[in-house]
């Protein structure tokens, strides 16, 4: 029986695929999709390292695998500069969120992580001082609007750095400062650098999923899958069980309990082998709520392939933002 593109995703976001378990797959199909939704890179190494050469065709494998050697240049490049940038900064606590602070934590290879741009947490009042310190690394405005929220976006041509302060918006200040607070030395990156803690991690993703009404790459469906199952493969930062309780108590205060319910639900469709984890985590809503989540959100969202968007697409966003 030929395999479904969700089939196919499944096999081919694994850490651990399963031999010969991708005949029949739709190589037309997946490929343009995988590459558009970041999941070339870790499919590419599955295929060549994991599955073997008689996996795919000849001509899916070698699109796939120059995305990831792309990938691992293009991530290497950055993080480097990056480092070397801050690397001697002291005195700040600037969080680094997102897929820089994921792709070396929850992944087995760095390149299996695209790293499009930085995002960084920081106090108010450092935003403009840290702006300043990266504009004698020619780091300059960037001409395209803040994302999601960023109070600042700074670029050097090659890489986009986007400055967080009051990330959960101007009423949660309070909130955010306890991001800064629990979050953990990047030590890599210098005494300056952190990156936030197991569940804010989670929160952080979820939230960004809500304020892009899901339209995100479903390679953050990865990202989530590896905290909400402890990066089992790392040995990490991140690799230990959610505390479940702290993890719905920062929901509750963040408003965010509708997005956290709706990315869980819809790891547990993506990837079986988390469901039982990420069914734990969810917060309790009214089941008239869930029902609606699951009905216009978790079901079409869950769907590969789907190109249109999601109908209504700002209610959507205020409804899982709480506002």
């Amino acid at each position: 029986m030929p395999l479904s593109l969700l089939d196919t995703f499944r096999v081919l976001a694994s850490f651990d695929p399963p031999r010969g378990a991708l005949k029949g797959a739709p190589w037309d199909e997946y490929v343009d999709w995988a590459i558009a939704q970041g999941l070339a890179p870790l499919a590419a190494y599955n295929l060549e390292y994991r599955l073997g050469p008689t996996a795919a065709p000849e001509w899916a494998r070698d699109r796939l695998l120059a995305v990831y050697q792309g990938s691992v240049n293009d991530n290497v490049m950055k993080l480097v500069n990056f480092k070397q940038v801050v690397d001697e900064l002291q005195g700040r606590k600037l969080v680094l969120m997102g897929s820089a602070a994921f792709a070396e934590a929850l992944y087995p290879h760095i390149g299996f992580r695209p790293v499009l741009e930085l995002q960084l947490l920081m106090r108010r009042m450092d935003v403009d001082g840290f702006a300043g310190f990266l504009s004698n690394h020619e780091f300059r405005p960037d001409s395209v609007p803040a994302h999601s929220g960023a109070t600042k976006v700074v670029t050097d041509g090659r890489t986009s750095v986007s400055l967080y302060s009051d990330i959960l918006g101007p009423q949660r200040r309070e909130q955010a400062l306890g991001i800064i607070d629990r979050a953990k030395p990047m030590k890599v990156y210098g005494p300056s650098l952190f990156r936030a803690d197991l569940e804010d991690s989670v929160l952080l993703v979820c939230l960004e999923h809500a304020r892009q009404g899901y339209d995100v790459p479903w390679l953050s469906f990865i990202d989530l899958r590896e905290l909400v199952t402890g990066a089992k493969w790392m040995g990490g930062v991140y690799s230990r069980p959610l505390d479940i309780p702290a993890l719905l108590a920062r929901a509750a205060e963040w408003r965010v309990e509708r997005a956290l319910y709706t990315s869980l639900s819809i790891v547990a469709r993506l990837f079986p082998e988390a469901a039982a984890e990420a069914t734990a985590a969810l917060p309790p809503l009214r089941r008239a709520t869930r029902e609606l989540l699951d009905r216009t959100v978790v079901g079409p969202i869950s769907t590969p392939g789907q190109t249109s968007a999601l109908r209504g697409l700002e209610r959507v966003r205020r409804l899982l933002t709480g506002q």
